[in-house]
């Protein structure tokens, strides 16, 4: 079977399987959008929590996503989309975090002060001043993490989780058989589609939610 058979015979699968795998990305990188968001405007202002903050999450990404994903089997923790949720959210803070970090502290203080001298609250300036002004790089933090997410999400099939991840598993599970190259194929094909798809997506966000003069 040539690959353009297999994609014509597998293509309802491959879409229903493409579904599953953004689904599980988007969710996770909404997850770990408030977590990092929080943890940055709570560390931005203090320099040694801001580098604990950066140190922890930076460290996430050093972990081996197959044997965070053993290590969860061993903790209890289950298959499934659960514990993949939870092993993506840590690999996509980083980003986020540092992201919305510089954002905040790249925010020009007279801007900050003019608002306080206007009567604005703390809470009052960050939410209507900085974390507007900040958004276009939080933005381009939450893409990043999207697409190392997205990659990631590939090896939760090591664990039963939901995705491409399963096609490519799948394969390498048949090495020697005339499918098998097939099936890695189309699995890591889908996933460059959606990273595609999905960067295309940023773009149109960034163009909707940010001010001409912020691009």
């Amino acid at each position: 079977m040539t690959f353009f058979e297999y994609l014509d015979s597998r293509w309802d699968s491959l879409l229903e399987l493409g579904i599953e795998h953004v689904l599980l990305v988007l969710v996770s990188v909404a997850i770990a959008t408030v977590v990092g968001v929080v943890l940055g405007i709570l560390t931005y202002r203090t320099q040694r929590p801001r580098e604990l903050v950066l140190a922890v999450t930076g460290t996430f990404l050093t972990i081996p996503s197959l044997a965070l994903f053993g290590l969860f089997l061993v903790w209890g923790l289950g298959l499934g989309s659960t514990p993949v949720v939870i092993g993506l959210v840590m690999y996509g803070l980083l980003p986020i975090v540092r992201n919305t970090i510089v954002g905040l502290r790249e925010v020009d203080p007279a801007v900050v002060e003019s608002a306080q001298g206007m009567g604005m609250g703390r809470w009052q300036r960050l939410l209507q001043i900085e974390l507007p002004l900040a958004w276009p790089v939080i933005l381009t933090g939450m893409r990043v993490s999207t697409l190392i997410v997205l990659g990631i999400a590939a090896i939760g099939a090591y664990i039963n989780g939901p995705g491409l991840g399963n096609e490519i598993f799948d394969g390498l599970a048949r090495i020697g058989t005339p499918n098998a190259v097939n099936l890695v194929l189309g699995g890591m094909l889908g996933i460059l589609v959606l990273a595609i798809l999905l960067d295309l997506f940023y773009v149109l966000v960034n163009r909707l939610t940010t001010s001409r003069g912020l691009r």
